[in-house]
Formats: structure tokens, C-alpha cells, sequence
């Protein structure tokens, strides 16, 4: 952050702060039972200073969200262009089911999922939002492997990414369910691949 002035790190400074503090506030708390109050006080600032990066709590967790999805975008060169689209997807999900499992670990994923779920599932909600970069990522497989003849006729690439991605989603929801009785790396390949098989077009 070389090039910022002193203002401008000190305000990224309070911003990660808020959000850190804001997140753990909501694991130990739940997230109805939190309030901007809360966690500007727990932060030393004041409620206009919270107001000045998030507009509201809710956007504690979705700047999380954006934050996670923007590795996502920075893995897709990892991925060998060489290999079939199913392929693709199977890497793509184990890379992030790595980063959930060893960088952000599962407490936090649990907060930041718990925090989301206790808000109305409307059709833009992040979690489900199709213009996230993680929906998006995997549709452009999914799209791949349909022009390429990879996958079944009859299933458009919409339907084809719903169950892919609700395979990852079910992982999630399991691994925060079921702890260290489950490691998500594993489980999203067995059930991803087994979908994926599944869906193969009969030549």
C-alpha cells in the first residue's frame, strides 16, 4: 500500500477491522443479536465511521463473499486449458474446497453461511446470485463441455451448473454440520464426480 496516503490506510485499516470484528461478533452472538452499534463499539469507532465502508451489517458478510469469490477468479489460471470440462470442474472444486478448508477454515465459513442463511432467501441473495464470479466460473465450464459434447443433450447448461453447484453447496453445508468427520476436499470430488458421470453423454 505504498502509493496510498496515511488517511487512505488508516481507512482500509478500520474497514478490515470492522469486518473482522463484525464477523466475530456474529459467531459468537448470532447475527440478529448484533447491531452496527455493536460493532462499532467493539472497534473504538464511531457508528458514522461504520457507515462510511458498509451500508449496513448484512454487508459485513457479503464483502466476505466478494472477498472469497475474487480467489476464485484468481485460481481460474491455474486450471490446465488442456483438459475436458468435467475435468475442469473437478480441479476447480478442489482448489476451493482447499481454500475454505485450510485458509479460511471451517468456523468462519460456518459464521459467515449461518449469518447469510438468517436473512430472507430472496432470488438476488448472494448466496444463490448467479452473478456471482463462482456461478459464472462454473457455467463457463458447463458451457464448454456442452458445445464440446461432453454432457447429455437433453440438459441445458443451466440446469447442468444448478446441480453442479448445488453439489458444492450441500458440501458446505455439510462440513459445517458434520465438523472433522468430513473433509470437504474429498466429499465435493466423490459427489461432484458422481453427478458429472452421471451427466456424461452416451457416444
Amino acid at each position: 500500500m505504498s502509493n496510498f496516503t496515511s488517511r487512505q490506510v488508516k481507512a482500509q485499516e478500520t474497514k478490515e477491522n470492522l469486518l473482522a470484528t463484525g464477523l466475530k461478533l456474529f459467531h459468537e452472538k448470532g447475527f440478529d443479536n448484533v447491531t452496527v452499534d455493536s460493532i462499532a463499539k467493539a472497534c473504538n469507532v464511531s457508528k458514522g465511521a461504520f457507515y462510511t465502508h458498509f451500508d449496513s451489517k448484512y454487508d459485513i458478510f457479503l464483502e466476505k463473499f466478494k472477498n472469497i469469490d475474487a480467489f476464485y477468479s484468481s485460481f481460474i489460471p491455474t486450471i490446465p486449458q488442456d483438459i475436458s470440462a468435467r475435468e475442469k470442474i473437478l480441479f476447480f472444486y478442489r482448489g476451493q474446497l482447499t481454500y475454505l478448508r485450510d485458509d479460511l477454515g471451517k468456523e468462519l465459513i460456518r459464521t459467515v453461511y449461518s449469518s447469510a442463511l438468517s436473512l430472507t432467501m430472496t432470488e438476488d441473495h448472494y448466496l444463490t446470485s448467479p452473478e456471482r464470479n463462482l456461478y459464472k466460473i462454473i457455467f463457463r465450464f458447463v458451457e464448454e463441455g456442452v458445445q464440446a459434447g461432453e454432457f447429455k443433450e437433453e440438459l441445458t447448461s443451466d440446469v447442468i451448473s444448478m446441480l453442479v453447484t448445488r453439489c458444492m453447496r450441500g458440501t458446505i453445508y455439510d462440513w459445517i454440520i458434520f465438523g472433522d468427520r468430513l473433509d470437504p476436499v474429498e466429499e465435493i470430488q466423490k459427489m461432484t464426480t458422481v453427478l458429472l458421470d452421471g451427466l456424461q453423454r452416451n457416444n
